[in-house]
């Protein structure tokens, strides 16, 4: 029965600890714009504290008796419960100018900081007092157990919490059962109390060596380089292959299986058969990036990268396997684990995006996975490569390590030489590129590789409006055909390289919200809307529904909605609540210009919900591609508008009735799922 208790207290912990990561991390999003980094920088977060809670388990169980860590655990326990229920803390609202990273820490620390830490301990913990309790007892099977639970709690989250519950039901679900948590996992603890001084690890007959220093960094060194792989494979995919909704649960699914079967005990990993598929993998994966965008479709690079990333788990978590110690330095190993997956997160969260200019964390772990590999291979004596023809064998891997490393370091000279510059911050990578000649030349900005902007160099085209912007466009319609002799006020949310600034006249005034802090300064020197308007143009800095929530009433004429990248959406700009700030800025008779183009997602229904919840016009207007005059195919939504407007023969001809998508219901910013709204086909 107490085995019992056990299994089911690590199984509930990992299960807690993988699905408060997501509702935390959409209570967050809203606050920094929707950015993909709101995401990196939770998960180093949570490894920052995985990190801590296994320190915390290797301390009291190396220093304290079995009584005192019943003791110390049992209060830490009821500690943690006065955190609960979660809530973010609204004085923490970020102004704009802070560092994110700094202050997502921050409202982290202060929100899930202590029930997370609790959690995190569960695993090594527990371990620990099983093995010291039992002889011959195999802990190491439980550390499968708890992964196969957080694995649960990942495919989970977004098929079943998501779709059904509303955050505030989340946070009280998840706040129910971390109760039950507490109640299981003190029930062990108390149990501690009564077994008195306890003799420790059985009293082997001949004491295990502590693990050396090569050792540990061994340990440390195979944690991390899967870590890497595991958040720049997706963050590859998710943004410069194809931005499917959900993409990056199938890469964290499988970095997590990796674990499961390499610790379960039934021998999943052979060595024989991995090492030549990851190197083998790793070629395709490094050929994809050295030569850009291969006559291959995205599905079959996806599955190149979902299996490279799962071999080379595999491989690397396989290794760590065979390298487990005695469970007398048990904790000291989860340490070490624990360690280089911060460390991992560290590299691609932290450090990549100050001290790189562009993506290159891929490449480095790559490089770095074959490389360990290779290390971990030649420590081993045991290793078929020291028999036979030892020195040719060790030269043909080595050989193979300098050509992909030739090969990544081709494809980044070849990709950063096309650009003018490169700019890289928490929010991503900045790219400008000049392309074409004569008067068809232009400048484009690219954020990963989504446009967020184009404008021609030729003098007599460069105040075209272009892109998703052009004049037969939602957002072209909803300027020009709402204009009065009167001077026109025009809020834009999404500065990009200012092309909306091109519809402004003199005595206009052009409001734009921008997030980025890099995007301004490459607006105003490497393009020329925003200096060759006639319009008076303000940009503020920071999230724009913050911004606009703080301000009174600009009362504008036409308000545009444009903050989407690529095709992930930033949720909380199309709530009910949003849509209450956009109308407070809105003249009585304003139009609401919303850009909805998506491969995947029909964004066009939550829009009309939103337009219905507050008794206003939706319409849709979707245009076809225009190459002579650089306009791409764009679909927007206006909504609003003076009385007749929508009949006015210009605005008829161009709009159409939205569709209702079935499942779909409004989504508030206690609310939102995409599954009503993926496209047909996708699934």
């Amino acid at each position: 029965m107490l085995n019992v208790l056990y299994a089911c207290a690590i199984f509930l912990g990992a299960f807690l600890l993988f699905q408060v990561e997501p509702i935390i991390g959409k209570m967050l999003l809203p606050w920094f714009g929707g950015s993909a980094g709101v995401w990196t920088t939770c998960l180093l977060f949570f490894q920052s504290l995985l990190l801590l809670g296994y320190l915390y388990a290797h301390w009291i169980t190396r220093y304290l008796k079995l009584r005192a860590q019943g003791i110390v655990h049992l209060m830490l326990l009821c500690l943690s419960l006065a955190t609960l229920p979660l809530a973010l803390r609204a004085d923490w609202k970020p102004a704009g100018a802070e560092e994110p990273v700094l202050l997502i820490f921050g409202l982290l620390a202060l929100t899930i900081g202590l029930p997370f830490f609790v959690l995190s301990t569960t695993g090594p913990l527990l371990q620990a007092w099983i093995a010291r309790r039992q002889a011959g007892a195999a802990p190491y099977r439980l550390f499968a157990l708890s992964n196969f639970a957080s694995l649960l709690a990942l495919v989970g989250y977004p098929v079943l919490a998501e779709p059904w519950l509303t955050v505030h039901a989340q946070t009280v679900t998840w706040s129910i059962a971390y109760l039950a948590f507490v109640l299981a996992c003190g029930a062990l603890a108390w149990h501690g109390l009564g077994a008195g001084r306890a003799a420790p690890w059985s009293a082997p007959v001949s004491p295990p060596l502590a693990p050396d220093a090569p050792s540990r960094a061994l340990w440390v060194a195979l944690a991390a380089c899967p870590a890497i792989l595991l958040m720049a494979v997706t963050s590859y995919l998710t943004q410069d292959i194809v931005p499917v909704p959900l993409l990056w649960v199938l890469p964290l699914g499988l970095y997590l299986l990796s674990f499961i079967l390499c610790f379960e005990g039934k021998a999943w990993y052979r060595r024989a058969w991995y090492v030549p598929i990851v190197f083998a993998l790793l070629a395709a994966m490094s050929y994809r990036l050295a030569k850009g965008d291969a006559n291959i479709g995205a599905l079959v690079w996806i599955a190149v990268y979902v299996c490279g990333l799962f071999a080379a788990c595999m491989a690397c978590h396989g290794e760590l396997a065979k390298l487990k110690p005695h469970p007398l330095h048990l904790t000291t190993y989860y340490l070490m684990i624990a360690a280089g997956g911060a460390l991992g997160g560290g590299v691609v969260a932290v450090a990549a995006p100050y001290l790189f200019n562009s993506n290159y964390e891929l490449p480095v772990g790559i490089v770095a996975t074959a490389a360990l590999l290779a290390t971990t291979l030649f420590r081993d004596r045991a290793c078929r490569l020291h028999r036979v023809r030892a020195k040719l064998a060790w030269l043909a891997l080595a050989g193979a390590i300098a050509a992909l490393a030739g090969t990544l370091a081709y494809g980044e000279y070849r990709t950063n030489g096309e650009s003018r510059l490169m700019r890289r911050n928490f929010y991503g990578t900045l790219r400008v590129v000049d392309e074409g000649s004569g008067h068809s030349r232009q400048r484009t900005l690219y954020h990963g590789t989504i446009i967020h902007g184009t404008q021609y160099r030729a003098l007599e085209r460069r105040g075209w409006p272009t892109t998703y912007y052009g004049e037969t466009t939602g957002v072209g319609l909803a300027i020009v055909a709402s204009r009065t002799d009167a001077p026109q006020r025009v809020g834009v949310i999404g500065l990009g390289v200012g092309t909306v600034a091109a519809y402004g006249r003199r005595g206009d005034y052009y409001r734009f919200y921008e997030i980025n802090p890099l995007v301004i300064p490459l607006a105003r020197s490497q393009f020329t809307f925003l200096a060759d308007t006639a319009a008076t143009v303000e940009v503020a800095v920071g999230d724009a529904r913050l911004s606009l929530e703080k301000e009174s009433s600009q009362h504008f004429d036409v308000l545009v909605v444009d903050a989407f990248s690529g095709d992930s959406v930033p949720a909380h700009l199309l709530t009910r609540e949003a849509f209450d700030v956009y109308l407070r800025h809105l003249k009585p008779d304003g139009i609401l210009a919303v850009h909805v183009s998506n491969k995947y997602l029909n964004l066009a229904p939550i829009v009309k919900l939103n337009a219905d919840a507050h008794a206003k016009t939706a319409r849709l207007v979707d245009t076809d591609e225009d190459d002579d005059k650089g306009v791409m195919s764009a679909v927007w939504v206006l909504v609003g508008g003076r009385p007749g407007f929508y009949k006015a023969e210009q605005v008829a001809a161009a709009t159409a009735d939205i569709e209702p998508a079935a499942r779909a219901r409004l989504w508030t910013d206690d609310y939102s799922s995409i599954y009503a709204i993926l496209k047909p086909g996708l699934l």
